[in-house]
């Protein structure tokens, strides 16, 4: 995991909202930075990979944590 890779906490947060948010800040990044999405509402498996593939973005690496997952996203062109 690079350094500099933020961390965005949807820890708490249940479907939509954190695709929502994700969507919101990765729109604000450059193509190619990279996001940490952190999340606890189990329907986020199958949210974040989806709408990676719906928005361009690149899933790079899915971890589960304690409690949820996090989710490595590329931001897309």
């Amino acid at each position: 995991m690079a350094e500099d890779t933020a961390i965005y906490d949807l820890k708490g947060l249940n479907c939509p909202l954190p695709v929502l948010k994700a969507k919101k800040r990765l729109a604000g990044m450059r193509p190619g930075n990279r996001l940490w999405l952190e999340t606890t509402d189990p329907l986020a498996v199958i949210d974040i990979p989806a709408f990676c593939v719906d928005s361009g973005h690149r899933l790079i690496e899915t971890a589960a944590l304690a409690g949820g997952h996090r989710f490595l996203v590329e931001r897309g062109e």
